[in-house]
């Protein structure tokens, strides 16, 4: 993937602002990734305080945004402010092109919020960036992601084994 010459911070749907996350996101980003969800279905990513929060952003996704120009946003009520969860688009070792990844508080699930997100940053994906295909992976086991990433227009291509990551995943992937 090239190098973007613009860093794409923002994002709105009829319900929804995505925001590139920043380190002032710390404290949501510490209450989602330690989410009994998130830890089953994501993993552990040893996040124990804000302040390894705020690591977390510095070293995982804002390199990747300061990078290509896209990658992780927080996903923000526009009703009341509130920040609800994650999407993003990831380039992802061991996949060969963009994934996209998605992750929402355990009270803003089935609502239809993860799929408005997932549609809008698809259509920046496919429209906007080019890209002719995005890729998603999910664990075997995470039934409701592999549910609306077949609402979303993936079909699934096979299994995939991740570098540094010896669990076996499902990989969609969306062709424009």
């Amino acid at each position: 993937m090239s190098t973007s010459k613009h860093i794409y911070t923002t994002f709105e749907t009829e319900r929804l602002i995505l925001n590139a996350t920043s380190t002032g996101d710390a404290p949501f980003i510490y209450e989602l990734l330690n989410t009994p969800k998130w830890l089953q279905y994501i993993g552990n990513r040893k996040v124990y305080s804000v302040e390894d929060a705020k690591a977390y952003i510095e070293k995982m996704m804002l390199p990747q945004l300061n990078k290509l120009g896209f990658g992780n946003y927080s996903v923000v009520l526009k009703s009341n402010n509130t920040k609800i969860g994650t999407c993003g688009l990831f380039d992802r070792a061991g996949l060969d092109g963009i994934d996209l990844g998605f992750a929402f508080l355990p009270a803003y699930e089935k609502q239809g919020y993860a799929f408005e997100a997932a549609t809008r940053l698809i259509k920046f994906a496919l429209d906007d960036l080019k890209f002719t295909r995005v890729n998603a992976i999910t664990m075997t086991r995470n039934f409701s992601s592999q549910k609306l990433l077949q609402r979303l227009g993936f079909k699934q291509q096979g299994n995939i084994i991740l570098p540094e990551d010896p669990e076996e995943l499902f990989l969609y992937s969306l062709k424009k």
